[in-house]
């Protein structure tokens, strides 16, 4: 855990035009309508505000934030997938701020982003398990103190970040967690530093995070006495909430989308 009154911290922002209009406007849309549109993705991006923090080893990390309307509020910190931090999963971001949520979007790969799933796999695979950690972690205590979140705070993420939610929240516990088909293969004993409630989303289809590795972290979580909703889209594969990739399953994405905002108002509002 990072001693926030010991670390360095820098603090940059850079404030895109008309940022809360563009969040309002966003309010009346669904997540879907908003991710399938290129406009809306762009314009939402657009509207984030850029924050760096310095790490205790030193780096220098940045992260996208989006604030509600009102605060103080919850936090979400969103983990990307494997592409890198993306227009993309910055309009989710900016999405949860319309919701009410104070939302940071993190950057594990230093500002890189892939267009292709080559490049993607080369970024995933020359990530370091410890300074994902010492960033994902540094994220977490400057979200907590924060004067605009009330003191509760959630990770989320997709695919390779739905992995690194949980991770995040196993390094450092948080009030709440949200995966959506991320690695999951941790035992019981591995996943007893969890403090808040899980929700998992998951795809019956999925040949990576398979129904067998759902279904022995279900069983872990059980193990442990957590409180876990696991959610499992019998018909729906890997990334099925991505509308731009081919597997993405409209309802479906709709549905864990708003069991999602249903989990964070119970565990974080």
């Amino acid at each position: 855990m990072i001693d926030l009154k010991t670390t360095s911290r820098r603090i940059s922002l850079r404030h895109a035009p008309a940022r809360r209009d563009v969040l309002t406007g966003l309010a009346g849309l669904s997540l879907a309508a908003i991710l399938a549109d290129p406009v809306r993705v762009a314009q939402a991006a657009a509207s984030l505000t850029t924050v760096t923090i310095k790490t205790p080893s030193g780096r220098s990390i940045s992260g996208a934030l989006a604030l509600p309307a009102t605060t103080p509020a919850g936090a979400v910190m969103i983990v990307h997938e494997w592409w890198g931090l993306n227009d993309q999963i910055k309009s989710v971001a900016a999405e949860l701020a319309s919701t009410g949520f104070v939302a940071l979007a993190v950057d594990l790969y230093a500002g890189k982003v892939a267009s292709d799933p080559t490049t993607a796999q080369s970024l995933m695979g020359a990530l370091k398990p410890e300074q994902a950690t010492e960033t994902v972690t540094g994220w977490i205590d400057h979200l907590y103190g924060m004067k605009e979140v009330s003191g509760k705070v959630a990770t989320l993420g997709f695919c390779f970040g739905g992995g690194w939610s949980l991770n995040a929240s196993l390094a450092h516990p948080v009030d709440a967690t949200v995966i959506y088909y991320g690695l999951c293969n941790q035992s019981a004993d591995q996943l007893k530093p969890l403090k808040g409630p899980v929700l998992g989303h998951f795809a019956g289809l999925d040949q990576w995070i398979t129904p067998q590795m759902v279904n022995g972290f279900e069983a872990a979580l059980k193990t442990d006495g957590k409180t876990a909703e696991i959610y499992r889209y019998a018909d729906a594969n890997h990334a099925f909430a991505n509308p731009t990739g081919q597997n993405y399953e409209k309802e479906d994405a709709r549905l864990a989308w708003d069991r999602t905002v249903a989990f964070l108002r119970k565990t974080i509002a």
